[in-house]
């Protein structure tokens, strides 16, 4: 067994490791050492996958020794395994990330906003590994030289992931027309919203691309939903946990589809982190709960509201022909204000990419640059 000398104990009957380093102590269960052992016989070199059945490990495995040679430790376990682990990377594993590491949470004072061209992105990994760190760090991008065609941003979204299909197909377009099936088909305002938050999953980003904006008014305004529930966590955090706690539901029907679905207005990891926020007055179906619990729900949502609407967190910006806007819509409330065709076409085209391709794209895109 290690001795004290070496900055390793074993303790719990050797079901636990301490190990003293420079930064601090580091405390890892046997049990969670063993089932993660760097070698063939228990990940696949090839896909990294577990090759052990983790749940048949016996729940009492203990160390039995362990020795460190600056960043290796060896350990052996009851079950006669024997392993070597970096230290460095069972501290960056265990080290408790910071809620918004990443992010710049931003209001209607961001001097610049994040922007990206086209081309460049499509041809040059660099330049798109950039839009990529945009989107993330900001919930959004605008993109400008877009191909002023009805499939211009397809490229692009190639580059990075599938195309999530929808009931209304791939590409929609977003214009005013007679006898619409969807508000943003009219001419009226849009409220702050996320987008189809009765889909499950709810579609990670969302693709506006304009192809004519010639009308009076029908400007973007932009509000970051995570910015507003921090406020909502600093100034009303009753109504910031109310929000947490209670379940709203989401419908949307028409003649052909019934989509419905349920969550929070902000939602919290299993760190209790702000992961994703909804909020869309126009589907949002309550269920007839407890007299006290609508009652603070609704206190809550607008609160909520008023912080999403109101002039201190909300950007607004018009979208030009060839220009298009990539928003996060786990993060992003969009809305936009009405508009007046006064003999103008306002035609903007819409889709949707999922979260895990475009994620990955990013991470891979880091790693090649790294």
């Amino acid at each position: 067994m290690t001795s004290a000398s070496d900055h390793l104990s074993l303790t719990s009957q050797g079901q636990q490791l301490r190990v003293n380093h420079a930064t601090g102590t580091l405390t890892l269960e046997a049990l969670w050492l063993r089932e993660r052992a760097p070698d063939d016989a228990t990940l696949d070199p090839q896909t990294g996958q577990r090759l052990i059945e983790a749940a048949e490990l016996p729940l009492d495995i203990a160390l039995t020794d362990a020795t460190r040679d600056g960043d290796r430790l060896a350990l052996t376990f009851s079950d006669g395994h024997r392993a070597s682990y970096s230290l460095a990377a069972l501290i960056a594993e265990t080290r408790a990330s910071d809620e918004h590491a990443g992010l710049t949470l931003w209001d209607a004072t961001l001097d610049e906003v994040p922007h990206s061209d086209f081309t460049a992105a499509l041809d040059d990994d660099g330049a798109l590994l950039e839009l990529l760190d945009r989107l993330h760090r900001f919930g959004f991008v605008k993109v400008t030289g877009v191909p002023a065609t009805e499939d211009g941003m397809q490229a692009l979204i190639h580059r990075i992931g599938p195309l999530r299909r929808t009931n209304w197909g791939g590409i929609a377009d977003v214009k005013s027309v007679a006898n619409a099936y969807d508000l943003t088909m009219t001419q009226r305002g849009l409220e702050p919203h996320t987008d189809n938050p009765y889909r499950d999953p709810i579609p990670g980003y969302i693709w506006l691309h304009c192809l004519s904006n010639a009308a009076s008014g029908g400007d973007s305004t932009l509000v970051d939903g995570f910015q507003a529930a921090e406020c909502l966590r600093r100034d009303a955090p009753d109504a910031f946990a109310c929000l947490t706690q209670v379940a709203p539901g989401f419908r949307y029907h028409d003649d052909t589809t019934r989509l419905e679905s349920e969550g929070p207005l902000i939602e919290l990891d299993s760190r209790g982190h702000i992961a994703r926020v909804r909020f869309s007055n126009r589907t949002e179906r309550v269920p007839a709960l407890e007299s006290e619990t609508l009652r603070r729900y609704y206190a809550a949502r607008q609160a909520f509201y008023r912080l999403i609407s109101g002039d201190a967190l909300t950007l607004h910006l018009k979208l030009e022909p060839g220009q298009m806007l990539i928003m996060d819509n786990y993060r992003l409330l969009h809305g936009r204000s009405a508009f007046q065709l006064d003999g103008g076409v306002r035609h903007m085209r819409q889709g949707y990419v999922d979260r895990d391709s475009t994620a990955s794209r990013r991470l891979l895109l880091a790693d090649r640059r790294h």
